[in-house]
């Protein structure tokens, strides 16, 4: 199955860059890129790709505002491609409230290109692009700017989860892999997978990197926490 998208960055050359190495794939298809957040909604209304790549920064509208109005359309749009943000820092201001605005994750420009086709392949599958490393950057970033989680409905639905998988969202918003997760419950990896699976599902999230913000939000884990 091909994957289509589109590039969203005000410099041509990232765009013709991006556009060519993308297309090169047997797999994915580049189907239009636009200079800024506004004619990137546009673009995105037409085409219906299924990942938009967006820039954080640019003229006309960021790509904080272009991405909520993709993952939280008006009445009567039904498309919702996943977004990856592009950013040229590791935590750019941005970032948390474009996760928090349903991006699937963010790359560096400057990663390498097997990178970019990786993280393409990876939010079309409807995962996360957010590897452990990254979350425990996102973690300092989130106690940075929100010392005090807030505790309402989030916090309430929490209780719909099992202990195992209140355990495993912990463990997730700590920032450590699947892996590491197992190995700290003693489980095999699929089974964590299922457990988060699972938690997604009941906490109605999108993928790892809202279920990180929820955690923190509800209250589950506190910044500074180890």
């Amino acid at each position: 199955m091909t994957t289509r998208v589109i590039i969203v960055d005000d410099q041509a050359m990232v765009r013709a860059g991006f556009a060519a190495l993308l297309a090169a794939q047997s797999d994915i298809d580049v189907v239009g890129d636009a200079p800024d957040g506004v004619q990137g909604v546009e673009l995105s209304r037409r085409t219906h790709p299924d990942v938009v790549l967006m820039d954080v920064r640019m003229p006309e509208m960021d790509g904080l505002e272009a991405a909520r109005r993709l993952l939280d359309p008006p009445i009567g749009v039904t498309h919702r491609p996943k977004v990856l943000m592009l950013t040229t820092f590791d935590v750019d201001d941005y970032v948390y409230e474009a996760l928090r605005a349903g991006a699937s994750g963010f790359l560096l420009k400057d990663a390498p290109p097997a990178d970019l086709i990786s993280a393409v392949r990876v939010v079309a599958a409807g995962e996360a692009l957010l590897a452990p490393s990254v979350t425990r950057r996102l973690i300092a970033d989130f106690a940075r700017r929100r010392p005090a989680p807030r505790k309402d409905r989030a916090a309430l639905r929490l209780n719909g989860l099992t202990p195992r998988e209140t355990e495993v969202l912990e463990l997730i918003a700590r920032g450590l892999s699947n892996q590491e997760i197992a190995d700290a419950l003693i489980l095999a990896e699929q089974t964590v997978k299922t457990h988060i699976g699972r938690v997604l599902a009941k906490l109605e999230l999108r993928d790892r990197a809202q279920a990180v913000i929820y955690a923190y939000e509800s209250g589950l884990v506190a910044p500074g926490e180890r």
